[in-house]
C-alpha cells in the first residue's frame, strides 16, 4: 500500500474503539495526518522536545508518559536528542533516567518566560505534545471530569505557540494541547475543549497509542523494527513504582485509561503487521 494508505489504516486503527468520540475529531482532520507528522521527525538530528504528563490527584497518570518514553527511545535510536518536558512529580520520577526539562506548575507569565528561554537554548527541531493539558478559553485547565487542575498541571502551551519548528500534538479527549486546531468540530463533546493548536494534530483512543503510530512510520523508513522494542508492560511497571495512577480508575496499577497493558501491546502488534514487521526478528 502507499504511504497515504498506510497512514489512513493507522488512523482508523487508532480510533477503532472510539472510547472518547475521537472518530468525531478524526472526521475534522485531513487524512494522512500520521504520515505528515512523522515526516517532520524523519531523519532529525538535534533536540526534539516531548511534553507530557497529566495530573491526577496528587500524582500523574500513565497515559502520555508511556508513549513519550517509547517515542523518546525511538528517536534516540535514530540519532536525535529527545528531551522530555514535564512538571513535578513526573519530572522527579524521570530525571535520573532521561533528559528532562522542568515546567512551571501554575504561573502563566513565568511559563511564557521559561518557554522563550528554553526554546532559545535548546533550538528544538520539532516539538511534540502527548496528553498534555491544554488551556481553555477562560485561561484555565480542566480534566475529563471538568475539575480545574490549573494549579497542578504545569504549562506547556507556550512552547507550541512560540515554536520556530514543526509542532505535533496527540490527544484522546479534547482537553489536550493541539485540540484547538479543531475546536469547532469537537465543541459538542462533553469536555472543556483546549484552544491551543499545533501544526499536526493526532488523535487516538489512548494518547500513548498515538506515539506508536509515529514510531511505525519512523521504523519503516529506517528499516528497523522500532515498535518491536517497545514494551508497554515494562514502561507501565517503571512508572507504577514511581507513583503513577491510571487516569480513569485513579489507582496505582500498570494500566492506561482503564485498559490492561495487553491492549496497548495488541495495538503495537497490529501496527507491526501494517508495516511488515510482524514476522520479523529484526529488532536491532
Amino acid at each position: 500500500m502507499s504511504e497515504l494508505e498506510l497512514s489512513v489504516a493507522i488512523e482508523n486503527l487508532l480510533v477503532a474503539r472510539n472510547l472518547r468520540q475521537m472518530r468525531t475529531a478524526q472526521a475534522a482532520l485531513r487524512p494522512g495526518y500520521y504520515l505528515r507528522a512523522a515526516r517532520h521527525l524523519r531523519g532529525l538530528e538535534g533536540k526534539v522536545l516531548i511534553g507530557t504528563g497529566f495530573p491526577v490527584a496528587d500524582t500523574f497518570e500513565t497515559d502520555g508518559p508511556v508513549g513519550a518514553i517509547a517515542l523518546y527511545e525511538a528517536l534516540a535510536a535514530l540519532g536525535a536528542e529527545p528531551v522530555l518536558a514535564c512538571a513535578p512529580p513526573l519530572f522527579d520520577a524521570l530525571e535520573q533516567d532521561f533528559r528532562v526539562l522542568p515546567l512551571p506548575t501554575s504561573d502563566p507569565d513565568r511559563a511564557e518566560r521559561d518557554a522563550q528561554a528554553a526554546l532559545a537554548e535548546l533550538a528544538p527541531r520539532a516539538i511534540i505534545s502527548i496528553e498534555r493539558p491544554g488551556v481553555t478559553d477562560d485561561g484555565r485547565y480542566y480534566n475529563m471530569r471538568g475539575e480545574d487542575i490549573s494549579e497542578r498541571c504545569g504549562i506547556f502551551d507556550p512552547f507550541l505557540a512560540r515554536a520556530n519548528c514543526p509542532t505535533i500534538a496527540i490527544g484522546d479527549g479534547g482537553n489536550e494541547i493541539g485540540m484547538g486546531k479543531i475546536a469547532g468540530a469537537i465543541s459538542a463533546l462533553d469536555i472543556r475543549v483546549s484552544v491551543t493548536g499545533c501544526d499536526e494534530l493526532l488523535v487516538a483512543d489512548v494518547s500513548n497509542w498515538g506515539a506508536y503510530g509515529l514510531i511505525a512510520f519512523l521504523g519503516q523508513w529506517a528499516g528497523k523494527d522500532l515498535l518491536g522494542r517497545v514494551s508497554p508492560v515494562a514502561i507501565l511497571d517503571y512508572l507504577s513504582v514511581r507513583g503513577s495512577v491510571d487516569g480513569v480508575t485513579r489507582e496505582n496499577t500498570p494500566t492506561e485509561d482503564g485498559l490492561e497493558a495487553s491492549e496497548g501491546c495488541a495495538v503495537i502488534e497490529q501496527l507491526r503487521q501494517l508495516t511488515g514487521f510482524a514476522d520479523s526478528d529484526d529488532r536491532q
